[in-house]
């Protein structure tokens, strides 16, 4: 009976084990900033699955840095500002990147400049109809 509930305890191990490498542990995010498309994010799992999300970049207001207090600790986190449908200056959602790996704010700066750079690239480009 003993070896029953060692292997069961095993198994349900094992299970949990796999259940979090598949949708839990992040192995590698990354960026992708196309000025005439979109902005493309993309998280891959320790399992190799892979989850991308994609923001068009009519919808993107502005990318910034912000931060929190986090257990006595000061985080930085690379956000993207989408806009507001009904409201051109307003703010709908705020989508934050890098979650998992959480980047030190020397390398989100760099992110950050290159990220307004083609941003900014769009917004003196002239608007062809």
């Amino acid at each position: 009976q003993n070896s029953m509930v060692l292997s069961a305890a095993i198994f349900i191990t094992l299970i949990g084990l796999i259940i979090y490498l598949h949708f839990v542990k992040i192995d590698q995010e990354s960026l992708l900033v196309i000025g005439s498309l979109g902005i493309q994010v993309t998280s891959s799992y320790a399992s190799g699955k892979e989850s991308t999300i994609f923001i068009e970049m009519g919808r993107v207001k502005d990318v910034v840095i912000n931060e929190a207090i986090h257990m006595q600790k000061v985080i930085y986190y690379l956000c993207i500002l989408l806009q507001d449908p009904e409201d051109p200056q307003g703010i709908s959602e705020v989508v934050p990147l890098f979650q998992s790996s959480k980047p030190r704010l020397d390398c989100l700066i760099e992110v950050y400049k290159s990220c307004e750079e083609i941003l900014e690239q769009r917004r003196t480009a002239p608007q062809s109809n």
